[in-house]
């Protein structure tokens, strides 16, 4: 990951001004969507604190595992002052996930039309961009990626003006693309992306309905 550059809307296209499009956040440390994991516990949602969350987030993006999140190279101070820049932008923003008071993913939103992604895809209005780390691996025997999943799509789509989800994980990232297949997302083709080859993939709201309904099925139950 890079710092997020911000770009000037294309009118023409009908496409929102920075910080004008359907992305959520807050104060950092703020908390904005509590989830009933189906194992039991509870998932939060809040804003990413870049200095108190430095420690999670340097040990995350240090493993081995994260290679792809590019960031594994930075001082501690370094990624606070990086993720202190996303917090100051309207178009890009960061939250960490636990499950109970365990750490166990990062998720960054933006909006696609003001990012290098923009230069892949024919951006619509209503896109919203998002990039997911998992950190933790929640209480042992959980279905972690069962609980987050419906977690972080809701969240990325509570804005009724929200109408897909945009990914784009490296070509070479296996995991991540299981993962975004496992959510119903499709898959476009291969992207260049900044200095990245990417797998371009969309969700919309109607793909993801039932994932949303039978995560809160499994809740009720």
């Amino acid at each position: 990951m890079t710092a997020p550059t911000t770009r000037a809307p294309d009118p023409a296209r009908g496409l929102p001004g920075p910080g004008e499009g359907p992305l959520r956040t807050g104060a950092p440390g703020e908390l904005l969507r509590t989830h009933a994991a189906p194992d039991g516990g509870e998932l939060t949602l809040r804003v990413l604190d870049p200095e108190a969350d430095l420690d999670v987030l340097h040990a995350w993006v240090a493993r081995p595992s994260a290679r792809f999140w590019g960031l594994g190279g930075l001082t501690r101070s370094e990624l606070r002052d990086l993720y202190a820049h996303v917090g100051s932008l309207p178009t890009h923003h960061a939250f960490l996930v636990r499950w109970d008071a365990d750490p166990v993913a990062l998720l960054q939103t933006y909006e696609p039309a003001h990012d290098p992604v923009a230069d892949a895809y024919a951006v619509r209005p209503g896109d919203v961009g998002a990039h997911f780390l998992l950190g933790g691996r929640g209480p042992r025997g959980s279905r972690l990626w069962d609980a987050l999943g419906p977690l972080v799509v809701g969240f990325c789509l509570d804005d009724p003006q929200a109408d897909r989800v945009v990914v784009e994980p490296d070509t070479a990232n296996d995991r991540a693309h299981a993962r975004m297949r496992t959510l119903g997302f499709e898959v476009a083709e291969p992207v260049r992306v900044g200095d990245k080859d990417a797998l371009l993939a969309f969700l919309t709201r109607e793909r993801a309905r039932p994932l949303l309904d039978a995560a809160a099925a499994a809740v009720r139950d």
